[in-house]
């Protein structure tokens, strides 16, 4: 697999010279500051590429080869007034991407919410730090500070007499942490959002459940397949995280089978996914290894991670992202079935035989606990998850 890491762009605290010192050879990146649904110009994309691959005056070492990732607009996700224009928009972005030689692009179809966490950094064993999920702090916030009307069928009996427990001992203290941790997960600058802006964003899955927002997944892929296709581009879509309905919302890329019907929407070898071991790993039936076996042909892009999950309620459950070789997923067991589907390729000869990988999150140590960072995203920590995965793949190699 090819080692790459993830940087945010120029706003990033970590720069591309401390990247080249991991040994990752390669580079996931997005245009993060282009509103949702508007074109990527070939000139950002340029500017973007320059910044990571330097000049042939000058170059790095590093290659931009995946984008993560290209957002799908909210308006395709509902099919709102504005989703055909956003689709024509996503389908000359990805043109432009084609012709800067970008090949493996990376989206989500997770409504409202990219990813939830409610602790950006809780403590870890050794005194690092680490991204966590609490299910009763999660029911405090949807339940006493978002107020969400019909919250309550979400959760059992246990879970809401702890939240209210627990906002009625530190409500004024915890609501603001809350806000701040949970709106860091929805896309564009946390600040920028209210709890208004929320219940906003929520009324407009009003009426759509998981089969229309299945049906649009399949728009969308039917929409933008074709022109992935013809481009020589590997779209791949990055599962649910956590891997179950929040906020009342649908999620249908949460499970092995939804993976299955994402693939089979669109037959096509640019219709492909993104395996994620630490979302798809919060769920107990996550078989990693049989996962890939059964579906390796279409994952184009793989992070590496690994959480360790409490006990379920109703289907929900509260989680604390671990060390990589620690946690609930078998890390080994699915490198190797990942050399194992590379071999086949080989073997066929695919082009894109060699997965890009990266080590996804981190535990943030030493250094890390005295500079800014992106959540979950440390340098020391992802440099030690890199260098153990490195060393799996080494062995099963």
């Amino acid at each position: 697999m090819k080692e790459t890491w993830r940087w945010f762009g120029p706003e990033d605290e970590i720069t591309i010279d401390e990247i080249g010192q991991t040994g990752a050879g390669g580079i996931v990146s997005a245009l993060h500051h282009v509103p949702t649904g508007a074109v990527w110009t070939p000139a950002e994309i340029a500017r973007r590429k320059r910044l990571i691959e330097g000049s042939p005056d000058a170059p790095t070492g590093l290659t931009w080869d995946v984008v993560e990732s290209l957002p799908v607009s909210e308006a395709i996700k509902t099919q709102g007034a504005d989703w055909r224009d956003h689709i024509a928009a996503y389908k000359q972005s990805l043109r432009h991407l084609a012709e800067a030689g970008i090949g493996v692009i990376c989206y989500n179809f997770m409504p409202v919410l990219d990813w939830t966490r409610t602790h950006l950094a809780a403590p870890a064993p050794g005194g690092g730090t680490a991204m966590r999920f609490d299910l009763t702090d999660f029911a405090v916030f949807d339940l006493h500070v978002l107020q969400r009307p019909g919250a309550a069928q979400d959760y059992p009996e246990e879970i809401r007499e702890a939240a209210r427990r627990q906002h009625r001992e530190a409500g004024n203290d915890l609501a603001p942490h809350l806000i701040r941790t949970i709106l860091a997960g929805l896309p564009g600058a946390a600040e920028h959002w209210t709890l208004e802006d929320v219940r906003a964003a929520l009324s407009a899955y009003d009426g759509i459940g998981e089969d229309p927002l299945r049906a649009n997944l399949a728009a969308f892929l039917e929409q933008v397949v074709p022109t992935a296709e013809a481009l020589g581009l590997r779209l791949c879509c990055h599962p649910d995280d956590p891997p179950f309905p929040l906020l009342g919302l649908p999620r249908i890329v949460s499970t092995e089978e939804d993976y299955a019907a994402l693939v089979a929407a669109v037959d096509s070898p640019a219709n492909g996914i993104t395996i994620c071991t630490g979302s798809l790993g919060v769920r107990p039936d996550f078989d990693p290894a049989g996962f890939v076996e059964r579906l390796g042909p279409h994952i184009h892009f793989a992070h590496l991670r690994n959480t360790t999950r409490e006990a379920l309620h109703m289907g929900r459950c509260s989680f604390t992202e671990s060390a990589h070789l620690s946690g609930d997923t078998d890390m080994v067991g699915t490198i190797r079935a990942l050399l194992a589907e590379e071999a086949r390729r080989r073997r066929q000869g695919r082009l894109d035989a060699e997965i890009p990988m990266r080590p996804d999150h981190g535990h943030a140590l030493l250094s890390d606990l005295d500079r800014p960072m992106m959540p979950g995203y440390p340098l020391i920590g992802r440099m030690r998850g890199l260098a153990e995965l490195r060393g799996v793949m080494a062995a099963a190699n």
